[in-house]
């Protein structure tokens, strides 16, 4: 989760589509257009801080982190709390999907 918040601060949008998972919801197959899409993400939200709120040991190929992000954009604070679900395959850990809370 961390290396994702930190690729999205720091405008990797390769590393993002890297390490999302093809079965979840926020994976595209044009990879060109998923990546201008992040870059304006990236470029229009000040990420400000990550805090970890829960992130249990694995059960298998399958994780799960709570986390709250603060975020910035156009003035507004746009901050929210997740509790992602991972994978792990091949060796490593995909985002699949979030819940909001």
């Amino acid at each position: 989760m961390r290396s994702r918040f930190s690729a999205y601060a720091t405008g990797r949008t390769e590393y993002i589509q890297a390490t999302t998972d093809p079965s979840g919801p926020h994976w595209q197959d044009d990879a060109t257009a998923w990546q201008r899409e992040l870059h304006d993400f990236c470029t229009r939200t000040r990420f400000l801080g990550l805090r970890i709120l829960e992130a249990p040991p694995p059960e298998g190929d399958h994780g799960v982190v709570a986390f709250y992000a603060t975020l910035e954009r156009d003035g507004q604070d746009v901050s929210f709390g997740e509790r992602s679900r991972f994978l792990c395959r091949g060796g490593r850990w995909l985002y699949v999907d979030g819940e909001r809370i």
